[in-house]
């Protein structure tokens, strides 16, 4: 089992990311026992095989759509969203989409090329649970989720923005 940062604690995951290897297919791959993330793909063409399993997750690739799973939501524990480098920022859009357009409220968790600089933004859009890269110390990966004590713009942490909020004292001419 690896560690993930889940709600802001650093947590042991039990959690099972399912990636095509070379030669596999959504067809033919062997499914593990227990809780596990399948790739749309595998969802899509074994959707009755895992309707089953009470803890089933997904996760999407950068170039795919929330829209694929709007219909299924309900049927996942966990949805990932997988960030292939760290300048691929298409997966910001399909957190914020889950949570405010598609009302999606269960976990939802970044995975990939997932590093401390982007664990702010990335929670002001939706995520509660990173998968850091393995590379890099998790417990200094936390801390960038407290970078900022503020922030300028809207999102779904913070609906006002900064000018909103600031109290400004009203000049008065003498």
């Amino acid at each position: 089992m690896r560690d993930i940062i889940k709600h802001r604690a650093v947590v042991s995951d039990d959690w099972t990311v399912l990636r095509l290897a070379e030669g596999d297919t959504a067809e033919t791959i062997v499914l593990p026992a227990g809780k596990v993330i399948v790739p749309l793909s595998v969802w899509q063409t074994r959707r009755d095989e895992l309707a089953d399993r009470a803890e089933l997750g997904v996760w999407l690739a950068s170039s795919e759509r929330a829209e694929a799973i709007k219909d299924d939501l309900a049927r996942f524990t966990v949805i990932a969203v997988d960030f292939p480098k760290f300048a691929d920022g298409r997966g910001y859009s399909t957190a914020y989409n889950l949570r405010a357009r598609m009302g999606y409220e269960g976990e939802l968790r970044a995975i990939g090329d997932v590093l401390r600089d982007q664990l702010f933004y990335m929670s002001r859009v939706g995520f509660d649970a990173f998968a850091t890269r393995e590379d890099r110390n998790i417990h200094d990966a936390l801390k960038g989720l407290t970078d900022f004590s503020e922030s300028y713009q809207t999102s779904l942490d913070q609906k006002t923005p900064l000018f909103r909020r600031a109290h400004r004292p009203v000049a008065t001419s003498s």
